[in-house]
């Protein structure tokens, strides 16, 4: 019988074909009829062989059909799972691109980290390079003895900002090596460097030394004790040039101004403070000035109440027992009340009204000396008598004491009259004045007109007194 193309005889079973495709054995498998003559050895299968077209010796068509559907369902299947597996490819392959982009931007994210981080740490750097040389231009500053002490012109709000830029002056001068002064030309044992270092040392340390007196001065200084610590500096300034005299030592007027300049801002701080404290001193003194005022016309009222309550009842019983004539009588007395009653309630009122007073004392002040002020005490005399207490040694003469209904005024113009001759120009509330008493009445005459009662000479009976029994223990 003849053997369709493609099958061959199998190794692996005896009497057994198998299917080579023209590339490699197939899993199809088919078992040989009984032949009448033996086999051919079995040779290798070659790439090529001749269709020849008979399959009857193997079975039959059906056999080969079922077979050959077979293969196809195979085939299917096999397409099925390439598809699958493509699918299942292009999946992971999907998966791997967006995974790759989320490490792309992971690492996008991690290097624009990284370049904040070395922004900030080159900031750092900048940062800590500033500081170092800061550091090195303070301890340079110290090493002359100009160290950042408290300045009282620190908490002023006027004088802190040429604080400032004196003491950036001050240590512009000393890094310039403006600040002191000496020869280059020295010589030590004959050497022009070790006479460089002397000179270089004795400057350091003399500036060190002024340095120190100028702090010491500074925060010593006093309101009014400036010329005091302005010549302390000034000879210090002098003795190191006369120690220096060797090597023409000396610091230069340049540097003695900036410092005698920082003096006066710290004097003039403290200046400042102690005119506060007495104009809040004289403020507390007015507040209780008015207040005794406010009492006194209070207790005056509340007196005058009670009288005007005494003279009604009193008329009233007098009406009622037929005395008219007294009951006339008492009505005046009433009037009076009323009015006096209506007077309180007008001073109370009218805070500008008040006792415009000139006084003046000789015992204490001199002839040329006068105090102008107002009161609203409703008696006046008390107000003077509180200033002439034990602060003075002699009680005040009065020159005039007048009710007006603008005293505010009146005052205000005879103390513009006098502000030349003010003898406190800072604080204002201190009103003595430079004047006589007769040239304060030409003042007040052209202010308010006529003045009913005015004493140019002041009786100063005390002073006087006391005068006399000077003399006669003389």
């Amino acid at each position: 019988m003849t053997t369709p193309a493609g099958w061959y005889p199998d190794v692996q079973v005896p009497g057994g074909m198998r299917y080579w495709d023209g590339q490699q054995w197939t899993e199809h498998r088919t078992v040989a009829q009984q032949a009448a003559v033996p086999q051919p050895a079995v040779q290798q299968p070659q790439t090529h062989h001749e269709d020849t077209g008979g399959f009857s010796l193997f079975g039959g068509k059906k056999q080969l059909q079922a077979e050959n559907e077979e293969l196809r369902q195979q085939v299917a299947a096999l397409q099925r799972e390439v598809a699958q597996l493509r699918a299942e490819l292009q999946r992971l392959g999907g998966l791997d691109a967006l995974a790759l982009e989320d490490e792309k931007r992971s690492i996008a994210d991690q290097i624009e980290q990284l370049r904040v981080q070395k922004a900030s740490l080159s900031q750092q750097v900048q940062q800590a390079g500033v500081q170092i040389v800061d550091m090195q231009d303070q301890a340079g500053l110290q090493d002359v003895g100009l160290y950042q002490y408290h300045h009282p012109a620190e908490s002023s709000v006027q004088l802190s900002a040429a604080l400032d830029v004196v003491r950036a002056q001050i240590k512009q001068c000393v890094r310039d090596k403006r600040a002191i002064a000496a020869t280059m030309n020295f010589t030590f044992n004959n050497s022009a460097a070790k006479g460089r270092k002397f000179v270089n040392d004795m400057s350091r340390i003399m500036l060190r030394a002024y340095n120190a007196e100028a702090e010491n001065c500074v925060k010593t200084v006093k309101a009014g004790n400036l010329s005091v610590a302005q010549s302390r500096l000034r000879k210090a300034m002098d003795s190191i040039a006369q120690q220096g005299q060797m090597i023409d030592l000396r610091i230069t007027e340049e540097y003695h101004s900036l410092r005698l300049r920082e003096l006066e801002l710290a004097a003039d701080y403290n200046m400042m403070v102690q005119q506060e404290k007495e104009m809040e001193r004289e403020r507390k003194a007015e507040l209780r000035e008015q207040r005794k005022a406010e009492q006194e016309l209070k207790a005056e009222r509340e007196r005058l109440e009670k009288e005007l309550a005494h003279y009604t009842n009193a008329i009233r019983m007098l009406e009622d027992k037929g005395d008219s004539e007294a009951a006339a009588r008492l009505q005046d007395k009433l009037a009076d009340v009323q009015h006096a009653i209506e007077n309180v309630d007008y001073r109370t009122a009218n805070i500008r009204a008040g006792f415009v007073y000139v006084i003046s004392n000789v015992g204490a002040f001199g002839q040329n000396m006068v105090k102008i002020g107002l009161t609203r005490r409703l008696e006046p005399s008390d107000r003077i008598r509180e200033l002439g207490d034990a602060s003075v040694p002699f009680r005040f003469d009065v020159h005039t004491l007048f009710f007006s209904d603008d005293a505010v005024t009146v005052e205000t113009k005879l103390h513009q009259a006098f502000a030349n001759k003010r003898v406190n120009k800072i604080n204002l509330r201190r009103e003595f004045f430079y004047a006589t008493p007769a040239e304060v009445l030409e003042v007040l005459k052209a202010t308010v007109g006529e003045v009913v009662e005015y004493r140019s000479e002041p009786e100063a009976e005390e002073f006087r007194l006391s005068r006399g029994e000077i003399d006669a223990v003389l």
